[in-house]
């Protein structure tokens, strides 16, 4: 994936929704413990942005085994990428309302199956809002059907033995805020701590101020400090394998290429023969 494109800007978005060609736009509008994304979508959103849902488009149902967003079976995804308007050839831009830590599960999902053009919208809903652009509400017409075939393997994916693989023999980064790496507190999932070995890199840290992701030096830095070199074989997780595709796409932008472990803590803290490391440490 490295050196593929993984965002647009505002300026860059407006310019194509004018064009004869305008790519797809898909509105990822979620937040943990919010179940009102619709409302959020209706209420305002990019012109012509179809709203996704992550909970019943971008995952399987939960389990013990797969976490609280297990991947999606391929045959569903394709269905639902086919009702957004995905087209063979066609781009596809995904944003959300929350600096694209939910927007990136979409853009992770595309790429690993396969489609070739997927960004998120640098700064999200933010950043067209304050450009002064116009939002649109209510929901829109259909889409013409989209005719996108999808195939897994587009990006690499870990499960838990190789996520304790990676965090002994390559860099396993845990992109969750810092206070539930060091296992203060845990608000979802069934122990608290984190996978022994693994690196605290909470995602947000990916962002400046106004929520665009930081330059491409400044992210190289940021992960070097924490292991990442040319050639080192990397892993994310995070809670449920949603803000660890943030990580990722933070990763592409510095150079690297990394593995999502989808069930990420979720699945990993379900299971008791798995051991919980706590504090600061690795």
């Amino acid at each position: 994936m490295t050196g593929a494109r993984v965002t647009t800007t505002v300026a860059e978005l407006a310019g194509l929704l004018r064009s004869a060609e305008p790519p797809v736009v898909l509105d990822v509008r979620w937040a943990l413990g919010d179940p009102h994304g619709r409302d959020h979508y209706t209420a305002g959103h990019v012109p012509g942005a179809e709203y996704v849902d992550l909970d019943n488009e971008l995952a399987a149902p939960p389990s013990a085994e797969g976490g609280r967003h297990p991947l999606p079976d391929l045959a569903d995804l394709q269905e639902s990428a086919r009702k957004w308007g995905v087209r063979t050839g066609r781009p596809v831009v995904v944003y959300d309302d929350l600096g694209n830590t939910a927007a990136a599960r979409a853009w992770w999902l595309l790429r690993y199956a396969g489609v070739a053009e997927v960004t998120l919208l640098d700064g999200a809903l933010r950043a067209w809002r304050a450009a002064g652009l116009s939002l649109e509400t209510g929901m829109p017409g259909a889409q013409p059907e989209g005719d996108v075939v999808l195939r897994a393997g587009g990006l690499p994916v870990t499960d838990a033995d190789g996520a304790a693989e990676l965090a002994t023999t390559g860099v396993l980064l845990d992109a969750r805020a810092a206070e539930r790496y060091r296992g203060e507190v845990e608000p979802v999932d069934p122990r608290a701590g984190h996978i022994p070995g693994a690196v605290s890199a909470p995602t947000g840290e990916n962002l400046a101020a106004d929520g665009t992701f930081l330059p491409p030096e400044v992210l190289r830095k940021r992960f070097g400090g924490k292991g990442a070199a040319q050639g080192a074989r990397i892993g994310v997780y995070c809670g449920s394998g949603v803000t660890a595709a943030h990580q990722i796409a933070a990763l592409a932008l510095a150079g690297y290429d990394a593995a999502l472990f989808p069930g990420s803590w979720s699945a990993w803290s379900a299971d008791p023969a798995r051991p919980a490391a706590k504090g600061d440490r690795p």
